[in-house]
């Protein structure tokens, strides 16, 4: 182990050089990866179709590169999935990130070998990097990091077959061999399909092994380590690892679950690094012990744009900026380039720099409304259509609605719906019933953390006073066409606004 660790971190302090690099010279690092993701791109369908030959600057990029969304490129992705090459990036792509969609139940994300190389794997290496840097003496290299990820499975379309899954089983499928060396559990159980019996498996296989270090969704993790301790009999993580010293975090926010994981770990020297990673790249890595701002990691294979809120509203593209021009304080829209071959695209997340030096941010929303607190990812569009599918089926008439999170004391949660019926439901459980069921066919992401009740529960639905919503917009001075109540909300702030003012009325 003292050699291992010798080599290591001798690595870290190479890796930390490059870091510091990119951090120094950040917008020469993104002109570079421009050039060179046109380059690859330039004899693929898309590339020829944009004339990625003739582009020479950034100016250039801009006026020949439409911005796109998923339905924009998903003819040319269902080709891929289904045997077709070249069409918008230069090497083979057989694996797909499969996330929440917007017309259809999911997305299917390209991810090739340099975005798995490049960006994934890079980021696995660098938020180890960084937690090394901050805590001189780590022994992270001495026992596993537990890892919670998702599942794979195979499509097959015709003599061609190409695979789906979450990102992070994707990952833990196609790991080098440095990484699998220091990740558990057995990759048989990492990507079991049925989640109950995985949870129980990685429990059993788990709870006897050196875990420093853990990471994964804090909903799921909650539930995993709370099962361990029950098996073990034990009050504390800290009975059960305590060599544990790093909790690597992402996926949704994790301050309603930050004290739980305080009072289950028991022990004040666990670090707690947040990161920034979706199915289409890893973005960002918190740097700072004491900030959990993320740094903007720049040599991952991803060309960053950015536009304002407001601008990305009406859709003035022409608005679009590069690193170059952005100012601290500002909701940005994300729009990114990537070696996987997603051109000038609308990931849906929001967030604001409080930094230009280095380039550091916080997440700050979506684009659109959305709950993410249980990694659930609800949108609008599902509620709105879920609330239109139980109306009809029980002859109701809603006027108005808002949903937000419930956190209980068992690690998992529901959501709060307040409805204001103008006809109320022939069948009110039947009503709620619906709701829930028509979420799940819409949106894989709620389906997964509704079942069996692991980490979401089933709906809690109020009815509400006639003018409950309009009382409340009044209040805020708010009445007028172009204000509304947020339908989605990530706390509870708004919902109990609502609720206090309807007992004063």
């Amino acid at each position: 182990m003292p050699i291992l660790n010798s080599i290591a971190s001798w690595l870290m302090k190479k890796r930390m050089h490059q870091i510091e690099l990119f951090i120094k010279y950040p917008l020469d690092v993104q002109m570079e990866w421009m050039s060179s993701l046109l380059s690859n791109g330039s004899n693929t369908e898309y590339g020829k179709t944009h004339k990625f030959s003739e582009i020479k600057n950034y100016n250039q990029f801009k006026q020949q590169v439409p911005v796109n969304d998923y339905e924009l490129l998903k003819p040319l992705i269902d080709r891929t999935r289904r045997g077709e090459q070249n069409l918008l990036w230069n090497t083979e792509i057989k694996w797909f990130a499969k996330s929440s969609g917007t017309t259809d139940k999911s997305k299917f994300i390209p991810v090739s070998k340099e975005s798995l190389d490049g960006c994934h794997y890079n980021a696995g290496r660098d938020m180890i990097t960084l937690h090394c840097h901050n805590n001189p003496e780590t022994q992270l290299f001495t026992g596993k990091n537990l890892a919670l990820g998702g599942s794979l499975k195979q499509d097959f379309f015709g003599d061609y077959y190409s695979f789906h899954g979450d990102v992070s089983a994707i990952i833990i499928q196609n790991l080098p061999v440095w990484a699998d060396f220091f990740r558990a559990p057995d990759v048989k159980i990492a990507l079991m399909d049925e989640w109950e019996s995985k949870l129980e498996k990685m429990a059993i296989s788990m709870m006897n092994e050196n875990v420093v270090s853990l990471a994964g969704v804090p909903s799921w993790m909650l539930v995993l380590l709370k099962r361990i301790l029950e098996r073990k009999n034990v009050k504390t993580i800290k009975e059960v690892w305590p060599n544990l010293e790093v909790y690597f975090h992402g996926g949704v926010s994790f301050s309603p679950y930050k004290e739980q994981f305080k009072k289950i770990f028991d022990n004040n020297n666990i670090n707690y690094l947040q990161l920034y990673s979706a199915s289409e790249g890893f973005f960002g890595i918190q740097d700072q012990l004491k900030s959990d701002e993320l740094l903007l990691m720049l040599d991952y294979g991803i060309f960053y744009e950015f536009i304002e809120l407001t601008d990305w509203q009406t859709k003035n593209y022409s608005r679009i900026i590069n690193l170059e021009d952005v100012k601290t304080g500002v909701d940005y829209a994300l729009i990114i380039t990537t070696n996987a071959g997603l051109w000038r695209y609308q990931i849906g997340d929001v967030i604001q720099f409080t930094s230009t030096n280095p380039f550091r941010f916080k997440i700050t929303g979506r684009t659109k409304q959305n709950i993410n607190v249980f990694g659930e990812e609800l949108m609008v569009h599902n509620t709105d259509f879920a609330i239109a599918h139980a109306c009809e089926k029980t002859h109701a008439l809603v006027r108005d609605y808002t949903v937000a999170p419930v956190f209980m004391q068992n690690n998992s949660g529901t959501h709060e719906w307040l409805i204001e019926f103008d006809k109320e439901p022939n069948n009110f459980d039947y009503f709620v019933s619906l709701l829930d069921e028509s979420l799940k066919k819409q949106n894989s992401d709620y389906e997964a953390k509704r079942y069996n009740n692991f980490v979401l529960h089933f709906p809690e639905v109020k009815k509400m006073p006639p003018n409950s919503f309009y009382n409340w917009l009044k209040n805020k001075n708010k009445l007028g066409g172009q204000f509304k109540v947020p339908r989605l909300s990530n706390n509870r702030l708004i919902l109990e606004e609502i609720l206090q003012l309807n007992e004063t009325h």
